[in-house]
């Protein structure tokens, strides 16, 4: 699903990554663990078309995102990529079920399909209490079902997620772990994962393990 290939990024005189080769099967949880500072959240960046590499390659299902210009790949993160982060950043002035429906209304499916799609996610992660609850009204655990939920939206080849249960107590972490295997199973989900709880590494398919731009 993923072949990365020799990436390579600076800013200024810091390199940060110094040559990452990686593959990532389809349906496959990959953890990538490792210091702070080591490069995991420039890498996932990378994956996910945020930014661009100095050098070197990234293949998304059959893809060479590289090659794409701004606006293709604009199109292309919507369709193929889902994001979850540490901070969930729903948008405050939409309820939890507008908040899911967003990505698939900016990427102008028909709204009919979009509308039950996110209705399915919410069933699906226990949320239909909350749908009509704006994030400010959400726990921690909600707020990240949800944030989880709209990154799902528009059926994405690949999920990224950086550091998705830090913000969390024991419980609502667990929960989220729970949350991404189940993922894998219903969906055959291929997802990237970088953390720095090691239950959650512990629970992927495979532990990457960078320090200072390179793994080891």
């Amino acid at each position: 699903m993923i072949a990365i290939k020799n990436l390579r990024k600076s800013f200024g005189k810091l390199t940060v990554l110094k040559g990452i080769t990686l593959s990532v099967r389809r349906g496959e949880i990959v953890s990538v663990v490792g210091p702070s500072g080591a490069g995991k959240t420039t890498l996932l960046q990378i994956v996910g078309t945020l930014s661009r590499p100095d050098s070197g390659s990234v293949v998304i299902d059959g893809v060479d995102v590289g090659r794409l210009n701004d606006n293709e790949l604009s199109t292309f993160r919507n369709s193929r990529v889902g994001f979850v982060f540490q901070f969930h950043n729903l948008l405050p002035e939409f309820t939890a079920f507008e908040n899911i429906c967003l990505p698939g209304y900016i990427g102008r499916r028909d709204r009919a399909e979009v509308e039950a799609r996110a209705g399915e996610l919410i069933e699906m992660l226990g949320l239909d209490l909350r749908r009509d609850h704006k994030p400010a009204e959400l726990s921690g655990g909600e707020a990240q079902r949800v944030a989880i939920a709209r990154a799902l939206i528009n059926s994405p080849a690949v999920l990224l997620a950086d550091e998705p249960s830090g913000n969390l107590d024991s419980r609502n972490r667990d929960e989220i772990h729970r949350l991404f295997l189940s993922l894998r199973e219903r969906f055959g989900q291929t997802i990237i994962i970088v953390t720095h709880d090691d239950n959650l590494a512990a629970m992927a398919d495979r532990r990457i393990t960078m320090t200072d731009g390179v793994i080891i």
